[in-house]
């Protein structure tokens, strides 16, 4: 049987990667999505795509940094960095370091203490290990469901020109 770690650490791969229950997971509703596409804001008043994935990217920067002990917030550019220039490299860079920080979560997840599971990562956080590292799949989930509504909205938008 898995440890609890383990099935967290599952289940964040699963989240950004692919396989999970809900549905299309984020790395698998960002195939094929081209840089234009990525920087497009096809909902007035909504995020971007790009906008999403830097923001996923930030939200496992935030828990990684909790874990070294460092209980700050994120600043509002943090939290929501600027999209670059919509070129094929800076898309690439963007995806890379949303899979980049998924990986380290998943490695941090993997060698942590499952005794500590229940207790805060920092005082600065009224939430437990538990809630932070399954937060990370919950906010994925959330999140994929924009980058999905976005798509079709996209798909509209490119269907009536």
């Amino acid at each position: 049987m898995p440890s609890e770690l383990a099935r967290i650490e599952d289940q964040l791969r699963h989240a950004l990667e692919g396989g999970a229950w809900h549905g299309p997971a984020v790395l698998e509703l960002l195939d094929g999505v081209a840089p234009e596409q990525a920087y497009a804001h096809p909902i007035p008043g909504a995020h971007s795509i790009w906008e999403l994935v830097l923001h996923l990217a930030a939200a496992y920067g935030l828990v990684l940094r909790r874990l070294r002990g460092d209980g700050r917030q994120l600043a509002p550019d943090e939290d929501w960095p600027a999209v670059p220039e919509p070129t094929a490299d800076n898309w690439r860079a963007a995806v890379g370091a949303l899979r980049e920080q998924n990986a380290a979560a998943r490695r941090a997840v993997a060698a942590f203490a499952e005794e500590r599971l229940d207790r805060l990562l920092v005082a600065e956080s009224p939430y437990s290990a538990y809630v932070q590292f399954i937060g990370l799949t919950q906010h994925d989930c959330y999140h994929a469901g924009q980058i999905a509504l976005l798509k079709r909205a996209l798909a509209g938008r490119d269907a009536a020109r």
